[in-house]
């Protein structure tokens, strides 16, 4: 990748994890999906990424068990019910600027009306600690000769063999950056091409316990550097 797109790249993606890291001062028992949207656009605004790529949906904000809802952007619509005091939320930012895209989303846990970073709650901690768990499966993984279908198969395998399931309504784990939603390339079990044959790539699972009530979301960009290397964007 080109240096000077690598860091327009990781100028909007720099600015949703920002966003994502100040909601965890925001998000409070009664905030609602709707409110939470509103925050992190205005903020992406703010820090000037008002555009989305997204179908014209730059924060999809769920709560609670709507967690579980795999949803296009194009069918959102944010709910104004407060979240409550011990619940989930998740939050997916698709900021861009021009051709330059971000991707980003986290999964919070709510307890005692704030967000904690930790948690008695062993379902909470376990969703949590099986995002990182696959995030770093798949970086010790992947190579720039490793076929997208062949991550998808590897990580999905992952997914059962920890007791989750994927909740993707299309079945995918992630998706390649490109310049229009059309143009994308999944990770999926149809697409045959390695991944270096993109310049970055998200990486997505979206995730339950097989009888759990909450998804849980962790998104990042990634790219093969210089030499080579798989590297967060």
């Amino acid at each position: 990748m080109k240096n000077a797109d690598l860091e327009n790249y990781r100028a909007v993606q720099g600015a949703a994890r920002r966003v994502l890291e100040e909601l965890k001062g925001a998000i409070a028992a009664d905030s609602t999906e709707e409110s939470i949207a509103g925050f992190a656009s205005d903020r992406l605004a703010d820090l000037g990424f008002p555009d989305t790529w997204y179908h014209s949906c730059p924060a999809l904000v769920l709560a609670g068990s709507r967690t579980s809802l795999s949803l296009s952007g194009r069918d959102y619509i944010p709910n104004k019910k407060p979240i409550g005091v011990e619940t989930v939320v998740t939050v997916d930012l698709s900021p861009c600027k021009g051709k330059f895209w971000g991707d980003c989303a986290r999964s919070f846990l709510v307890e005692g009306e704030k967000v904690s970073d930790t948690s008695t709650r062993l379902s909470y901690r376990r969703g949590m600690e099986t995002q990182r768990l696959l995030h770093a499966e798949m970086k010790s993984f992947v190579s720039p000769k490793i076929r997208f279908n062949e991550l998808y198969e590897f990580i999905n395998a992952k997914i059962a063999a920890l007791g989750f399931v994927n909740l993707d309504y299309l079945g995918n784990v992630g998706h390649s950056i490109a310049e229009d939603l059309d143009s994308r390339v999944f990770i999926d079990a149809y697409n045959l091409q390695p991944i270096s044959s993109v310049q970055c790539f998200t990486f997505e699972p979206h995730i339950r316990e097989v009888d759990g009530v909450f998804g849980y979301k962790h998104e990042n960009i990634y790219y093969f550097d210089d030499i080579g290397e798989l590297t967060e964007l």
